[in-house]
């Protein structure tokens, strides 16, 4: 058994490695300390749709299950062959939700030698929060972190120097709003249903933690960093011009706007929209345009919407060293 999975072992230095799954995909990122600073080695994504149809039926389907695990068991590989002495497996919304999450259990510790962690949402978004944060100095604190995922959106209030401050965890991602409301789908769709239910939970969650308390706003994860490729006019994924880039209010909701109102095949030819993303990414820009433009109207002197490559993955990573 140790030899398929050495980060049973306990060693204690070397290489970590992180793998976040959610909704709809699924994460790794490997990397190790040097001169104070985590180091990336490697960071990969698929998307796997473990949430589908999760909101509906409440269970993950055996497909959906099957489909994750076996992308697990590629990335333990990975881990073997990269010399992983420690690893950390987070599951979130999807698998939060599911009746049947104790089969989605067992199907990862088969294939990676530990069971995932079914985090609640405080602490997904305590860990959003130290991955977005540990890399950004840009922004000016404090700041609120807003991690959009395929099943939920976290809100995250706090500061480099104090942490999190408070912390909300919506039901509202991607793949749920897609699921939920199918017309938003199609080109040009009606969007006011869609769009009063997401206004309806950004206002519990401004109530909870208030965009009038922050300096600045930060989106992360797989949404915004595709809504950003497109406001910084990419031909192709980079997250090096995409970490710390800062936009104006217009600009992101513009570029909002282009991904609500495309069809799902122009959408899929975009060079920097990874497959599996192209029928989700309007559900989610409409959660993002939403937040954006509350923050906007609940806080006038707000000093600036950044964009963060580094979320949860980090945080789970920087979680085990």
């Amino acid at each position: 058994m140790s030899e398929d999975f050495p980060w049973l072992l306990g060693r204690e230095g070397g290489k970590v490695a992180a793998i976040d799954c959610g909704t709809n995909s699924i994460r790794l990122l490997i990397g190790h300390m040097e001169s104070g600073s985590f180091v990336d080695d490697l960071r990969t994504m698929e998307i796997v749709r473990l949430g589908e149809g999760v909101d509906r039926t409440g269970y993950l389907s055996e497909a959906a299950i099957t489909r994750t695990a076996n992308q697990a068991k590629e990335y333990a590989q990975i881990c073997r062959e990269a010399g992983v002495n420690r690893l950390r497996f987070v599951a979130t919304s999807a698998s939060r939700d599911a009746h049947n999450r104790d089969d989605f259990r067992a199907a990862i510790k088969d294939a990676v030698g530990i069971e995932p962690e079914v985090v609640e949402g405080n602490e997904e978004a305590g860990l959003s929060f130290t991955g977005a944060v540990s890399s950004l100095h840009e922004a000016e604190n404090p700041v609120m972190v807003i991690d959009i995922g395929g099943g939920s959106t976290e809100f995250v209030t706090g500061s480099a120097e104090a942490g999190v401050l408070g912390a909300i965890s919506m039901n509202m991602g991607s793949v749920r709003v897609t699921e939920k409301f199918p017309e938003i789908a199609a080109p040009n769709p009606d969007t006011s249903r869609a769009v009063a239910w997401i206004d309806s939970l950004i206002d519990k969650a401004a109530a909870a933690v208030p965009f009038t308390r922050v300096n600045s706003l930060v989106g992360v994860a797989g949404t915004v960093t595709t809504i950003t490729c497109h406001a910084l006019g990419l031909k192709k994924w980079d997250p090096e011009a995409v970490h710390a880039s800062r936009f104006s209010l217009q600009q992101m909701v513009d570029s909002c706007d282009y991904m609500i109102n495309a069809s799902v095949d122009e959408l899929a030819r975009l060079p920097y929209m990874p497959a599996g993303r192209e029928d989700v990414i309007s559900g989610g820009a409409l959660i993002w345009r939403q937040i954006v433009c509350r923050a906007a109207s609940d806080n006038p002197k707000l000093r600036g919407n950044w964009v963060s490559e580094h979320d949860i993955l980090d945080g789970i990573a920087l979680s085990i060293i």
